[in-house]
Protein backbone atom coordinates (compact mmCIF):
# COMPACT_ATOMS: atom_id res chain seq x y z
CA UNK A 1 0.00 0.00 0.00
CA UNK A 2 0.65 3.24 -0.72
CA UNK A 3 1.96 5.86 2.28
CA UNK A 4 1.22 9.26 1.51
CA UNK A 5 2.64 12.36 2.71
CA UNK A 6 1.13 15.36 3.17
CA UNK A 7 2.94 18.84 1.88
CA UNK A 8 3.71 21.02 4.60
CA UNK A 9 3.95 25.01 3.99
CA UNK A 10 7.58 25.06 3.80
CA UNK A 11 7.23 22.82 0.09
CA UNK A 12 5.29 26.13 -1.17
CA UNK A 13 7.48 28.51 0.23
CA UNK A 14 10.91 29.05 -1.10
CA UNK A 15 11.26 32.28 1.07
CA UNK A 16 10.97 30.99 4.41
CA UNK A 17 10.81 34.97 5.53
CA UNK A 18 6.75 34.51 4.09
CA UNK A 19 6.00 31.79 6.63
CA UNK A 20 3.33 32.50 8.44
CA UNK A 21 1.84 31.19 11.92
CA UNK A 22 -1.44 29.42 12.03
CA UNK A 23 -4.28 29.52 14.13
CA UNK A 24 -7.76 28.47 13.74
CA UNK A 25 -10.50 29.23 16.33
CA UNK A 26 -11.89 26.29 18.52
CA UNK A 27 -15.34 25.91 19.35
CA UNK A 28 -15.47 22.05 20.02
CA UNK A 29 -12.19 20.79 19.44
CA UNK A 30 -10.18 18.93 21.95
CA UNK A 31 -6.40 18.38 22.98
CA UNK A 32 -6.69 14.57 21.78
CA UNK A 33 -8.26 15.13 18.83
CA UNK A 34 -6.09 15.73 15.51
CA UNK A 35 -7.02 19.39 14.95
CA UNK A 36 -5.36 21.33 17.42
CA UNK A 37 -1.94 19.44 15.82
CA UNK A 38 -2.26 21.15 13.18
CA UNK A 39 -2.02 25.26 13.84
CA UNK A 40 0.93 26.73 15.51
CA UNK A 41 -1.29 28.72 18.13
CA UNK A 42 -4.08 27.12 20.29
CA UNK A 43 -6.95 29.51 19.45
CA UNK A 44 -9.91 28.87 21.81
CA UNK A 45 -13.69 30.08 21.86
CA UNK A 46 -14.83 30.02 25.46
CA UNK A 47 -13.30 26.40 26.39
CA UNK A 48 -10.36 27.70 27.99
CA UNK A 49 -12.63 29.64 31.10
CA UNK A 50 -15.39 26.18 30.60
CA UNK A 51 -18.66 26.22 29.25
CA UNK A 52 -21.53 25.23 30.96
CA UNK A 53 -19.70 24.30 34.01
CA UNK A 54 -21.37 25.69 36.76
CA UNK A 55 -24.95 24.49 38.73
CA UNK A 56 -26.52 27.39 37.21
CA UNK A 57 -26.26 25.87 33.43
CA UNK A 58 -26.69 22.31 34.75
CA UNK A 59 -29.99 22.00 32.89
CA UNK A 60 -28.84 23.28 29.70
CA UNK A 61 -28.17 21.09 26.83
CA UNK A 62 -25.10 21.20 24.68
CA UNK A 63 -21.68 21.08 25.08
CA UNK A 64 -20.52 20.96 28.53
CA UNK A 65 -16.76 21.53 29.73
CA UNK A 66 -14.50 22.50 32.47
CA UNK A 67 -12.04 24.91 31.97
CA UNK A 68 -9.55 23.62 29.06
CA UNK A 69 -6.61 25.64 29.50
CA UNK A 70 -4.61 23.12 31.40
CA UNK A 71 -5.43 20.22 28.85
CA UNK A 72 -4.47 22.16 25.91
CA UNK A 73 -1.31 23.46 27.87
CA UNK A 74 -0.58 19.93 28.70
CA UNK A 75 -0.84 18.25 25.18
CA UNK A 76 1.06 21.38 23.53
CA UNK A 77 3.85 22.93 26.40
CA UNK A 78 5.11 24.64 23.22
CA UNK A 79 2.37 26.49 21.50
CA UNK A 80 1.23 29.23 22.43
CA UNK A 81 -2.66 29.78 23.92
CA UNK A 82 -5.17 32.65 23.09
CA UNK A 83 -9.22 32.89 23.44
CA UNK A 84 -10.13 34.69 20.09
CA UNK A 85 -13.87 34.23 21.57
CA UNK A 86 -14.62 34.75 25.77
CA UNK A 87 -17.50 35.72 27.70
CA UNK A 88 -20.89 36.46 25.59
CA UNK A 89 -21.90 38.22 28.88
CA UNK A 90 -25.51 39.93 27.79
CA UNK A 91 -27.04 42.92 28.93
CA UNK A 92 -29.25 46.40 28.46
CA UNK A 93 -27.16 49.48 29.15
CA UNK A 94 -28.78 51.02 32.57
CA UNK A 95 -31.70 48.16 32.67
CA UNK A 96 -31.16 46.26 36.03
CA UNK A 97 -33.87 43.75 36.90
CA UNK A 98 -34.34 41.96 40.37
CA UNK A 99 -33.31 40.11 42.24
CA UNK A 100 -29.52 39.58 41.70
CA UNK A 101 -28.24 36.54 41.14
CA UNK A 102 -25.66 35.87 44.34
CA UNK A 103 -22.98 34.03 42.42
CA UNK A 104 -20.45 35.30 39.43
CA UNK A 105 -22.54 34.16 36.59
CA UNK A 106 -25.70 32.74 35.39
CA UNK A 107 -27.78 32.16 31.91
CA UNK A 108 -29.95 34.82 30.88
CA UNK A 109 -34.17 33.30 31.10
CA UNK A 110 -36.98 35.15 31.66
CA UNK A 111 -37.01 34.58 35.60
CA UNK A 112 -33.10 35.18 35.90
CA UNK A 113 -31.49 38.54 34.69
CA UNK A 114 -34.27 38.65 31.79
CA UNK A 115 -37.19 40.62 31.43
CA UNK A 116 -39.47 39.43 28.14
CA UNK A 117 -42.04 42.28 28.62
CA UNK A 118 -39.42 44.49 27.47
CA UNK A 119 -36.91 42.20 26.12
CA UNK A 120 -34.23 43.44 28.61
CA UNK A 121 -31.69 41.97 29.84
CA UNK A 122 -30.29 42.99 33.56
CA UNK A 123 -27.16 45.37 33.46
CA UNK A 124 -25.22 43.98 36.36
CA UNK A 125 -23.17 42.30 33.96
CA UNK A 126 -23.57 38.82 35.58
CA UNK A 127 -25.88 36.84 33.24
CA UNK A 128 -24.73 35.04 29.92
CA UNK A 129 -25.69 33.36 26.69
CA UNK A 130 -26.44 29.83 27.39
CA UNK A 131 -22.63 28.95 26.60
CA UNK A 132 -20.96 32.14 27.98
CA UNK A 133 -19.26 33.03 30.93
CA UNK A 134 -19.43 36.50 33.39
CA UNK A 135 -16.05 38.36 32.62
CA UNK A 136 -15.93 37.52 36.12
CA UNK A 137 -15.87 33.68 35.36
CA UNK A 138 -12.70 34.29 32.58
CA UNK A 139 -10.42 36.85 34.84
CA UNK A 140 -10.34 34.17 37.25
CA UNK A 141 -9.63 31.09 34.62
CA UNK A 142 -7.12 33.38 33.33
CA UNK A 143 -5.50 34.46 36.33
CA UNK A 144 -5.08 30.65 37.35
CA UNK A 145 -3.77 29.99 33.97
CA UNK A 146 -0.98 32.90 33.56
CA UNK A 147 0.50 30.48 30.19
CA UNK A 148 -2.88 32.10 28.40
CA UNK A 149 -1.83 35.46 26.01
CA UNK A 150 -4.97 36.62 26.66
CA UNK A 151 -8.37 36.99 25.25
CA UNK A 152 -10.80 38.73 22.61
CA UNK A 153 -13.97 39.53 23.93
CA UNK A 154 -17.72 38.78 22.16
CA UNK A 155 -17.68 41.14 21.61
CA UNK A 156 -16.69 44.82 21.87
CA UNK A 157 -19.75 46.48 20.21
CA UNK A 158 -23.86 45.25 19.82
CA UNK A 159 -24.30 44.47 16.31
CA UNK A 160 -27.00 43.39 14.52
CA UNK A 161 -28.39 40.01 14.38
CA UNK A 162 -27.56 37.21 17.12
CA UNK A 163 -30.40 38.77 19.10
CA UNK A 164 -30.20 35.98 22.23
CA UNK A 165 -32.12 35.68 24.30
CA UNK A 166 -34.85 37.53 22.91
CA UNK A 167 -34.84 36.33 19.40
CA UNK A 168 -37.68 39.50 18.56
CA UNK A 169 -35.44 42.16 19.36
CA UNK A 170 -32.73 43.41 16.04
CA UNK A 171 -29.97 43.40 17.74
CA UNK A 172 -27.26 41.34 20.05
CA UNK A 173 -26.74 42.21 24.00
CA UNK A 174 -23.10 41.03 24.02
CA UNK A 175 -21.53 44.18 23.38
CA UNK A 176 -19.33 46.25 25.69
CA UNK A 177 -20.73 48.86 23.51
CA UNK A 178 -24.14 49.38 23.01
CA UNK A 179 -25.35 49.80 19.41
CA UNK A 180 -25.31 53.62 19.57
CA UNK A 181 -21.64 53.81 20.98
CA UNK A 182 -22.82 54.27 24.71
CA UNK A 183 -21.11 52.62 27.28
CA UNK A 184 -22.32 49.89 29.43
CA UNK A 185 -21.58 49.11 32.95
CA UNK A 186 -19.36 46.23 31.95
CA UNK A 187 -17.26 48.91 30.30
CA UNK A 188 -15.82 49.93 33.48
CA UNK A 189 -14.91 46.24 34.31
CA UNK A 190 -13.17 45.29 31.82
CA UNK A 191 -11.49 48.80 31.86
CA UNK A 192 -10.48 48.02 36.02
CA UNK A 193 -9.09 44.60 34.19
CA UNK A 194 -7.13 46.45 31.25
CA UNK A 195 -6.12 49.61 33.27
CA UNK A 196 -5.04 48.86 37.04
CA UNK A 197 -3.35 52.22 36.46
CA UNK A 198 -6.58 54.15 36.22
CA UNK A 199 -7.97 55.99 39.17
CA UNK A 200 -11.58 55.19 38.86
CA UNK A 201 -15.10 54.12 40.57
CA UNK A 202 -17.92 52.90 39.05
CA UNK A 203 -21.35 52.28 40.95
CA UNK A 204 -24.18 50.28 40.02
CA UNK A 205 -27.35 50.60 39.73
CA UNK A 206 -28.29 53.51 39.36
CA UNK A 207 -30.16 55.14 42.72
CA UNK A 208 -33.79 56.79 41.56
CA UNK A 209 -35.75 53.59 42.23
CA UNK A 210 -39.47 55.16 43.50
CA UNK A 211 -41.24 52.36 44.82
CA UNK A 212 -37.93 50.04 45.96
CA UNK A 213 -38.14 52.08 49.33
CA UNK A 214 -37.17 49.40 51.97
CA UNK A 215 -36.32 46.32 49.38
CA UNK A 216 -32.50 44.65 48.55
CA UNK A 217 -31.13 46.97 46.58
CA UNK A 218 -27.64 45.30 46.03
CA UNK A 219 -24.64 48.01 45.09
CA UNK A 220 -21.45 46.81 42.70
CA UNK A 221 -18.66 48.76 42.33
CA UNK A 222 -15.67 48.42 39.47
CA UNK A 223 -12.72 49.84 40.27
CA UNK A 224 -9.57 48.95 39.87
CA UNK A 225 -8.69 49.69 43.71
CA UNK A 226 -8.62 47.26 45.76
CA UNK A 227 -10.88 48.19 48.75
CA UNK A 228 -13.60 50.20 48.76
CA UNK A 229 -16.18 51.34 51.87
CA UNK A 230 -19.59 51.84 50.92
CA UNK A 231 -21.86 54.91 52.34
CA UNK A 232 -25.69 55.40 51.89
CA UNK A 233 -26.95 58.71 52.76
CA UNK A 234 -23.62 58.99 54.80
CA UNK A 235 -23.92 55.20 56.85
CA UNK A 236 -21.07 53.02 55.88
CA UNK A 237 -22.53 50.02 54.24
CA UNK A 238 -19.27 48.64 55.11
CA UNK A 239 -15.69 48.33 54.20
CA UNK A 240 -14.41 45.46 51.44
CA UNK A 241 -11.49 43.90 50.24
CA UNK A 242 -11.06 42.23 46.84
CA UNK A 243 -10.52 38.78 47.57
CA UNK A 244 -8.25 36.19 45.26
CA UNK A 245 -9.97 36.30 41.97
CA UNK A 246 -12.73 38.86 42.94
CA UNK A 247 -12.80 41.50 40.20
CA UNK A 248 -15.90 43.43 41.89
CA UNK A 249 -17.13 45.09 45.20
CA UNK A 250 -20.43 43.89 45.79
CA UNK A 251 -22.62 44.58 48.62
CA UNK A 252 -25.31 42.42 48.33
CA UNK A 253 -28.05 43.22 51.22
CA UNK A 254 -28.29 46.90 50.73
CA UNK A 255 -32.32 48.42 51.20
CA UNK A 256 -32.92 51.08 48.75
CA UNK A 257 -33.81 54.61 50.38
CA UNK A 258 -33.32 57.64 48.55
CA UNK A 259 -30.59 60.02 48.72
CA UNK A 260 -26.74 59.55 48.23
CA UNK A 261 -24.45 56.76 47.52
CA UNK A 262 -20.89 57.11 47.82
CA UNK A 263 -18.22 54.40 47.75
CA UNK A 264 -14.45 55.79 48.74
CA UNK A 265 -11.73 53.00 46.90
CA UNK A 266 -8.23 52.58 48.24
CA UNK A 267 -5.34 50.65 46.62
CA UNK A 268 -2.41 49.31 48.85
CA UNK A 269 -4.09 51.63 51.95
CA UNK A 270 -3.76 54.74 49.87
CA UNK A 271 -7.05 56.59 48.75
CA UNK A 272 -7.60 55.71 44.76
CA UNK A 273 -10.98 57.26 43.55
CA UNK A 274 -14.41 58.30 45.16
CA UNK A 275 -17.77 58.14 43.28
CA UNK A 276 -20.83 59.98 44.30
CA UNK A 277 -24.45 58.54 43.11
CA UNK A 278 -27.19 60.63 43.81
CA UNK A 279 -31.58 60.22 43.77
CA UNK A 280 -32.67 62.34 40.68
CA UNK A 281 -35.64 64.01 39.92
CA UNK A 282 -38.28 63.62 37.33
CA UNK A 283 -37.15 64.91 33.49
CA UNK A 284 -37.54 68.19 32.68
CA UNK A 285 -35.29 69.42 29.92
CA UNK A 286 -32.66 68.05 27.12
CA UNK A 287 -29.26 68.31 26.03
CA UNK A 288 -26.89 67.63 23.26
CA UNK A 289 -23.55 67.00 22.64
CA UNK A 290 -21.63 66.75 19.65
CA UNK A 291 -18.58 64.52 19.63
CA UNK A 292 -16.97 67.29 16.93
CA UNK A 293 -18.47 70.92 16.28
CA UNK A 294 -17.35 71.27 12.50
CA UNK A 295 -17.33 68.24 10.05
CA UNK A 296 -16.15 68.51 6.60
CA UNK A 297 -18.59 69.38 3.81
CA UNK A 298 -18.33 65.63 1.33
CA UNK A 299 -21.68 64.08 2.23
CA UNK A 300 -19.32 61.47 4.76
CA UNK A 301 -18.01 62.98 7.32
CA UNK A 302 -20.56 62.55 10.05
CA UNK A 303 -21.30 64.22 13.97
CA UNK A 304 -22.56 61.78 16.16
CA UNK A 305 -24.81 64.14 19.11
CA UNK A 306 -25.45 62.61 22.47
CA UNK A 307 -28.70 63.77 23.55
CA UNK A 308 -29.37 63.34 27.40
CA UNK A 309 -32.75 63.40 29.80
CA UNK A 310 -31.93 65.58 32.43
CA UNK A 311 -33.88 66.95 35.49
CA UNK A 312 -33.86 70.59 36.52
CA UNK A 313 -30.68 70.12 38.11
CA UNK A 314 -28.94 68.54 35.38
CA UNK A 315 -28.49 65.07 36.66
CA UNK A 316 -29.62 62.68 33.76
CA UNK A 317 -32.92 60.84 34.79
CA UNK A 318 -31.61 57.07 34.49
CA UNK A 319 -35.01 55.38 33.64
CA UNK A 320 -36.08 58.26 31.26
CA UNK A 321 -37.67 56.66 27.60
CA UNK A 322 -39.31 60.01 26.62
CA UNK A 323 -40.53 60.21 22.92
CA UNK A 324 -37.90 62.54 21.40
CA UNK A 325 -38.30 64.49 17.85
CA UNK A 326 -35.04 65.88 15.89
CA UNK A 327 -34.80 68.18 12.99
CA UNK A 328 -32.11 69.99 11.03
CA UNK A 329 -31.84 73.63 9.11
CA UNK A 330 -29.03 74.23 7.20
CA UNK A 331 -26.61 72.99 4.55
CA UNK A 332 -27.37 69.49 6.34
CA UNK A 333 -29.29 66.33 6.66
CA UNK A 334 -30.04 63.76 9.77
CA UNK A 335 -28.21 60.32 8.43
CA UNK A 336 -29.62 58.27 11.75
CA UNK A 337 -31.15 57.70 14.89
CA UNK A 338 -30.77 55.66 17.71
CA UNK A 339 -30.92 54.59 20.99
CA UNK A 340 -28.57 51.24 21.88
CA UNK A 341 -31.84 49.26 22.94
CA UNK A 342 -31.78 45.94 21.33
CA UNK A 343 -35.42 45.70 20.85
CA UNK A 344 -36.18 48.88 19.32
CA UNK A 345 -37.16 48.87 15.65
CA UNK A 346 -37.61 51.38 14.42
CA UNK A 347 -35.87 52.16 11.33
CA UNK A 348 -32.57 53.58 12.02
CA UNK A 349 -33.68 56.84 9.26
CA UNK A 350 -36.60 57.81 11.92
CA UNK A 351 -36.07 61.56 12.90
CA UNK A 352 -38.35 60.18 15.85
CA UNK A 353 -37.07 58.10 19.02
CA UNK A 354 -37.36 57.03 22.50
CA UNK A 355 -34.81 57.57 24.75
CA UNK A 356 -33.66 54.22 26.19
CA UNK A 357 -32.76 54.68 30.19
CA UNK A 358 -32.46 58.88 29.70
CA UNK A 359 -29.83 58.57 26.36
CA UNK A 360 -30.65 58.68 22.32
CA UNK A 361 -28.37 59.40 19.37
CA UNK A 362 -28.79 61.53 16.26
CA UNK A 363 -26.11 61.11 13.46
CA UNK A 364 -26.13 64.11 11.21
CA UNK A 365 -24.19 65.42 7.85
CA UNK A 366 -23.35 68.40 6.00
CA UNK A 367 -24.02 68.33 2.01
CA UNK A 368 -21.34 67.70 -0.62
CA UNK A 369 -19.69 70.98 -1.30
CA UNK A 370 -21.81 73.45 0.71
CA UNK A 371 -19.94 74.67 3.86
CA UNK A 372 -21.99 76.08 6.41
CA UNK A 373 -24.35 76.19 9.68
CA UNK A 374 -26.26 73.05 10.69
CA UNK A 375 -28.98 73.43 13.27
CA UNK A 376 -29.65 70.54 14.96
CA UNK A 377 -33.22 70.54 17.00
CA UNK A 378 -34.47 68.10 19.58
CA UNK A 379 -38.09 68.15 21.18
CA UNK A 380 -40.07 65.99 23.44
CA UNK A 381 -43.22 67.08 24.75
CA UNK A 382 -43.34 68.54 28.42
CA UNK A 383 -39.19 68.71 28.15
CA UNK A 384 -37.60 71.77 27.37
CA UNK A 385 -35.95 71.59 23.92
CA UNK A 386 -32.77 72.07 23.25
CA UNK A 387 -30.81 72.54 19.50
CA UNK A 388 -27.16 72.55 18.92
CA UNK A 389 -24.91 74.24 16.42
CA UNK A 390 -22.52 72.63 14.49
CA UNK A 391 -20.45 73.72 11.43
CA UNK A 392 -18.71 72.23 7.93
CA UNK A 393 -15.85 73.25 6.05
CA UNK A 394 -14.59 72.15 2.59
CA UNK A 395 -10.86 70.70 3.24
CA UNK A 396 -8.56 72.01 0.74
CA UNK A 397 -6.02 69.13 -0.66
CA UNK A 398 -2.53 69.90 -0.54
CA UNK A 399 -1.00 69.90 -4.08
CA UNK A 400 1.92 67.11 -4.30
CA UNK A 401 5.59 68.63 -4.44
CA UNK A 402 7.42 67.44 -7.44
Amino acid sequence: MKKWILPTANDFLSDTSKQRSTAASMNYARPNMPFPHSTDLISLNYQGEGIRDAPAYANLKGIRTTPLYPAFHAKFPEKMIISSETASTLSTRGAYIFPVYDGIRAPVNDTSGGDPNHRFVSAYELYTAQFGASPDKVFMSQDKHPFVAGEFVWSGWDYLGEPTPYYTARSSYSGIIDLAGFKKDRFYLYQSRWRPDLKFAHILPHWTWPGREGQITPVHVFSSANEAELFLNGKSQGRKKKGEHEYRFRWDSVKYQAGELKVKTYKNGKPWAVETIKTVGVAAKLELTADRQTIKADGSDLSFITVRVLDKEGHIVPDADNDITFSISGLGEIVATDNGDPSDLTAFPSKNRKALNGMALVIVKARIGQPGSLVIKARSKGLYGRELKISSSITQSKKRSK
